[in-house]
C-alpha cells in the first residue's frame, strides 16, 4: 500500500481529478457551480460525464449509480452498466451528460408520507455537483437529490441543500452591513463524531433481537459493565485496532477525513471523528462512514451496531454534530477572536444562534427523534430531552454585561500549572466544556449532542440552518437602512439576549433540579417521539420552512406521517420479536432446565433418603413462578398489539405504542431477565450481555 497522501481520495472524482481531465473552460464552469451554485449547462455536463466515465473505468468501475438518501435514513442505489451495443454485436463504454444529470429510480417503494400513491412509480434523481462522485465496489456513485414526479422532495438531501442556500443568502445580507462586500457565499460546515459498538459476529447471529431490531430486547446485567471507567480511552484491542486500520484505509480512499478514533465509555463501544466538511458533503460522508463501518466489521468477523441503545445498563451511542458557519474567504463567523466583547459581528451571529435555538427548540428535538433515541435522551448518558445552550463563563459574562449596560472586565489567559516542572505550561482555556449540554459552544462552533448514532445528520442540520437563517433575516430586515447602524446593532444584540436568555444554561444538564428549572423557564420537555413530532406542523414551524423555501406544507405533512409510521413500525417489530423469542426459545429453555432440576432432585432422593434438594426445589419453584409470569405477560403483549387496530390514525397509534406497548415490553423484559439470572448458561438460548460486551478480544 502506498503512503496515505498518495492514495487519499484515489476513488474520488475530486478537484484534482477534474483539473487534470477536464478542458480548462469546463473545469472553470464546474468550479463556478461548486463554489457559487451556478447552474451547469448540459454541454458542460456532457464533457464532465465523458471524463468521469473514463476515470471510473480506469479505476475498475463497470457500472454507475445515482446515489441518493431517501427518507429511510440510509442510502439507495440502482446500478447501470456503461456498456452500449454496437451494430456489429460488440459494445462500447458510454456515459452521457443526461445520464449524469438525471436518473429515474422507482419512487413508489420509498417512504413518501402520502405524497405518492403506490401505483405512481415515477421519481427523479438530480446530480449534486457540489459533492464529488466516487467509486465504491466497482460502481461509480454520483451523489444526487431525489424528488417525486411532481417535484416534491422525497429525500434528505434536497431540503438540506435548500436550507444551506437559505442561511447563505441571509448571512451574506448581514455581512454586507459590516462592509464585507467581497463575500459572495456563506456555507455551514459540520464534523459529526460517530459512536458505535463492535460485537462478535458468531454471537450476534445467535441473537434474534440484534438481527431483527439492532438492539438487545432481553439481557440480564453482567457482573461488570462500565463502572470502573477502564474502557474509555483505554488501549485498543488488537482485533479492534485491525478493524480501525482497514476502516481508515477505506474511508481515506473515498476522501473522507477520518481523524480521531478511540474507545468510548461502555465496553465494546468506540468512536470515530472526522475533520469538518461543508454540510452536504459531511452528510454524504457520514452516510458512507456508517455503511463502510458495517462492511469492514464483517470482514473481521464482527458486527458494527449503530443502534442508539443496543444494550441496557451501559451507555448508548450518539452522534455529536459540530456545526459552524464560514464565508467563501475562509472566515469562521463563530470565531470569537482574542476579544469577543469587541467583536460585534461575532456577537450578532452568536445571538442569531441563541434566538434560533430558543425559538425552534421543538424542531431541534424533532430532528433527533426516533424510537431508538428515546432510550438515550435524558438517561444520564446523553443530554436531557430539554433543549438548552451552554456558552461558558466568558461568553455568559459578556452577554450579561451587554444586557445590563455594564463594563466587561476582560480576563487575561492564565498559564496552566500542573505542579511538575518538567511538564510544559500552556494557556488555560477561559471556559470548561460541558458534556451534559444538548447544544454547547466549544470555541468556534456549536456541538449539538442530541443526535442518535444511527441518525442521518441531514435532519438536524436542516433545522439548524433554517432556524438561524430566520434569525439572520429578521436582523437584516431590521438593520438595513437604519440611520445609526452601531446603535441599532447594540440594541438588537441587547434585546436578543434579554428575550432569549432562558435557553442558556451552563450547569449540569443531568440534574433533576435543572429539568424543574427548565420547565419554570418555559422550555419544552418533549420526552418521546410522539410528544415532539406533534409540533412539526405547528403554524410557526410550517411558516418557517415555507418562508425559506426549505419545505412546502405538503412535504412537512409527509414527514410528519413518516416519522410516526416509522416509530410505530419499529416498536411493533420489537414487540413481535420479543414474543417470538419468548415463545420459541426462552420459555422452552426454562421449562427444560426446570425439568432437569426436578429430575436431579428425584434422583438424589431415590439414592439418599436424607438428601438436601433445597437448591433444586427452590430454583424450580422460583423459575416456575417466573415462567408463569413470563407466559402471562407475553400473552398480555400479544393482546395489546391486537388492540392497536382500533387506533383512529397514526398519532393515536403512536400514543398507544408509547403508553401501552412499551410498558408491557418493559414488564416482560424484567421478569425474563430475572429468569436468565438463575437459569443455567447451558440452557439459556442466547449469548449473555457479558459474552457480547466482552467477547471481542
Amino acid at each position: 500500500m502506498n503512503s496515505v497522501p498518495e492514495y487519499f481520495g484515489c476513488m474520488v472524482f475530486d478537484d484534482k481529478a477534474m483539473k487534470s481531465r477536464l478542458p480548462k473552460e469546463t473545469y472553470k464552469a464546474m468550479k463556478k457551480t461548486i463554489q457559487d451554485g451556478k447552474r451547469l449547462d448540459i454541454a458542460v455536463a456532457n464533457v464532465v460525464a465523458n471524463a468521469m466515465k473514463d476515470w471510473a473505468v480506469e479505476n475498475g468501475a463497470t457500472h454507475f449509480t445515482h446515489w441518493f438518501q431517501p427518507m429511510t435514513g440510509i442510502t439507495a442505489e440502482k446500478h447501470d452498466s456503461f456498456i452500449s451495443p454496437c451494430k456489429d454485436g460488440s459494445v462500447i463504454m458510454e456515459f452521457s451528460g443526461k445520464e449524469l444529470v438525471r436518473g429515474e429510480p422507482d419512487a413508489s417503494s420509498f417512504p413518501s408520507g402520502g405524497l405518492r400513491a403506490t401505483f405512481e412509480a415515477r421519481g427523479y434523481t438530480a446530480w449534486d455537483p457540489t459533492s464529488y462522485a466516487f467509486i465504491k465496489e466497482g460502481v461509480l456513485c454520483i451523489p444526487t437529490a431525489f424528488c417525486s414526479y411532481g417535484g416534491e422532495a422525497l429525500d434528505m438531501k434536497t431540503p438540506l441543500l435548500r436550507s444551506m442556500e437559505a442561511i447563505g443568502k441571509q448571512a451574506v445580507r448581514i455581512l454586507k452591513l459590516f462592509g464585507q462586500d467581497d463575500v459572495t457565499s456563506v456555507k455551514t460546515t459540520v464534523g459529526p463524531e460517530q459512536e458505535y459498538f463492535l460485537v462478535d459476529k458468531d454471537m450476534y447471529n445467535k441473537r434474534k433481537d440484534l438481527i431483527f431490531t439492532g438492539r438487545t430486547l432481553f439481557g440480564a446485567k453482567p457482573p461488570k459493565g462500565q463502572e470502573l471507567d477502564d474502557h474509555y480511552f483505554g488501549s485498543i484491542k488488537p482485533r479492534v485496532a485491525a478493524f480501525m486500520k482497514d476502516l481508515n484505509e477505506e474511508l481515506w480512499k473515498l476522501g473522507i477525513l477520518a481523524k480521531t478514533e478511540h474507545n468510548e465509555v461502555a465496553p465494546a463501544q468506540h468512536e470515530l471523528a472526522p475533520i469538518f466538511s461543508t454540510t452536504n458533503i459531511a452528510t454524504d460522508h457520514n452516510q458512507l462512514t456508517m455503511e463502510i463501518m458495517q462492511k469492514v466489521a464483517k470482514k473481521h468477523n464482527m458486527i458494527c451496531l449503530l443502534h442508539e441503545k443496543p444494550f441496557a445498563g451501559v451507555n448508548g451511542s450518539g452522534k455529536h454534530n459540530n456545526w459552524s458557519i464560514s464565508t467563501n474567504k475562509g472566515v469562521n463567523l463563530l470565531e470569537p477572536g482574542e476579544t469577543p466583547y469587541d467583536n460585534a459581528q461575532f456577537l450578532l451571529f452568536l445571538c442569531a444562534v441563541i434566538k434560533a435555538v430558543d425559538d425552534y427548540q421543538d424542531l431541534l428535538r424533532i430532528s433527533v427523534a426516533s424510537a431508538g433515541n428515546d432510550h438515550r435522551l435524558g438517561a444520564n448518558e446523553a443530554p436531557p430531552a430539554v433543549v438548552s445552550m451552554f456558552l461558558g463563563d466568558e461568553l455568559n459574562e459578556i452577554l450579561e454585561s451587554i444586557e445590563n449596560e455594564t463594563a466587561y472586565d476582560a480576563k487575561e489567559k492564565v498559564q496552566m500549572k500542573v505542579g511538575v516542572h518538567v511538564l510544559p505550561r500552556f494557556p488555560k482555556d477561559t471556559t470548561d466544556r460541558n458534556r451534559t449540554s444538548p447544544f454547547a459552544f466549544t470555541g468556534n462552533k456549536f456541538e449539538f449532542r442530541m443526535l442518535g448514532s444511527a441518525n442521518s445528520i441531514a435532519g438536524a442540520n436542516i433545522v439548524l440552518n433554517t432556524a438561524v437563517a430566520e434569525s439572520l433575516k429578521s436582523y437584516a430586515d431590521r438593520l438595513e437602512g437604519v440611520d445609526n447602524f452601531e446603535d441599532a446593532l447594540h440594541e438588537l444584540i441587547k434585546k436578543t439576549i434579554k428575550d432569549h436568555k432562558r435557553i442558556i444554561f451552563n450547569g449540569n444538564g443531568y440534574d433533576d433540579e435543572w429539568i424543574k428549572e427548565a420547565e419554570r423557564r418555559g422550555l419544552l420537555n418533549l420526552k418521546t417521539t410522539p410528544d415532539c413530532v406533534a409540533h412539526l406542523l405547528d403554524e410557526k414551524n410550517v411558516k418557517l420552512f415555507e418562508e425559506h423555501k426549505v419545505f412546502t406544507r405538503a412535504e412537512l405533512e409527509a414527514r410528519y406521517e413518516i416519522r410516526l409510521e416509522n416509530y410505530c413500525k419499529t416498536i411493533n417489530i420489537e414487540a413481535l420479536t420479543m414474543i417470538d423469542m419468548v415463545n420459541k426459545d426462552i420459555l422452552p429453555a426454562i421449562s427444560s432446565y426446570v425439568g432437569e432440576l426436578s429430575k436431579t432432585a428425584a434422583t438424589k432422593k431415590s439414592c439418599f433418603a436424607s438428601a438436601d434438594c433445597s437448591y433444586e426445589e427452590k430454583t424450580v419453584t422460583r423459575l416456575s413462578a417466573l415462567s408463569a409470569s413470563i407466559y402471562s405477560k407475553v400473552s398480555d403483549l400479544e393482546s395489546a398489539l391486537i388492540s392497536l387496530k382500533s387506533a383512529a390514525d397514526e398519532a393515536e397509534e403512536a400514543e398507544m405504542f408509547k403508553s401501552v406497548i412499551i410498558p408491557k415490553m418493559q414488564e416482560l423484559r424484567a421478569v425474563t431477565d430475572e429468569a436468565e439470572c438463575i437459569t443455567s448458561a447451558e440452557y439459556w438460548p442466547y449469548p449473555s450481555y457479558g459474552e457480547l460486551l466482552f467477547g471481542v478480544r
